[in-house]
């Protein structure tokens, strides 16, 4: 397989500084697909200001990875769930309930209520739609939204055109409109 020359040099690197190593190259079974900006979607998540000091990023974390295609994730025992994302004890379930709940006002996440289990469909939204609300709603600075969207676009995940749609969306759930209703300029 043909590689880049970005690919080739690392590969050099590789075997020059690291040639009897085992590196992770995201191949086989066991990994899950993350958006390039997920450090800064994990660090806005961890945010005192944003969540009231009750992390959520690793119950944010936790999901990414059990996902498998669509979007959605089927919740099964609701104590495993919270165990991988740290939390253990007697409270454990409640915190992880807590924080799926922040999780869902922010807009991360929406979930499905199915018989006694208060959590067993999880969607995962487009995290730029969700990050785009906060910052319509004024709850993201300026200089992490500048460094997240300069990420997006760095990386391919969005374009322009993609952004201002994010943004529209965003805008239109915010005030309760259908998405062509309105035109969006940020804050």
């Amino acid at each position: 397989m043909p590689q880049t020359p970005g690919a080739e040099r690392r590969a050099q690197h590789k075997e020059r500084f690291w040639k009897n190593e085992d590196a992770f190259n995201g191949s086989g079974s066991g990994w899950f697909k993350a958006p390039r900006t997920l450090p800064l979607i994990l660090t806005l998540l961890s945010q005192r200001e944003l969540t009231g000091g009750r992390d959520v990023a690793r119950v944010y974390l936790e999901l990414l990875a059990r996902h498998l295609d669509g979007g959605v994730i089927e919740i099964g025992n609701e104590a495993d769930h919270a165990y991988a994302a740290g939390y253990t004890g007697s409270r454990a379930i409640r915190t992880w309930h807590e924080r799926m709940q922040l999780l869902e006002k922010l807009g991360f996440i929406k979930t499905k209520h199915v018989g006694n289990q208060r959590y067993k469909l999880v969607l995962l939204t487009d995290p730029l739609t969700a990050v785009a609300s906060l910052y319509l709603r004024g709850t993201v600075s300026e200089a992490w939204w500048e460094a997240y969207t300069m990420r997006l676009l760095e990386t391919r995940e969005a374009d322009e055109m993609r952004l201002e749609t994010s943004l529209a969306i965003a805008d239109a759930a915010l005030h309760g409109r259908d998405q062509g209703e309105t035109e969006t300029s940020p804050r």
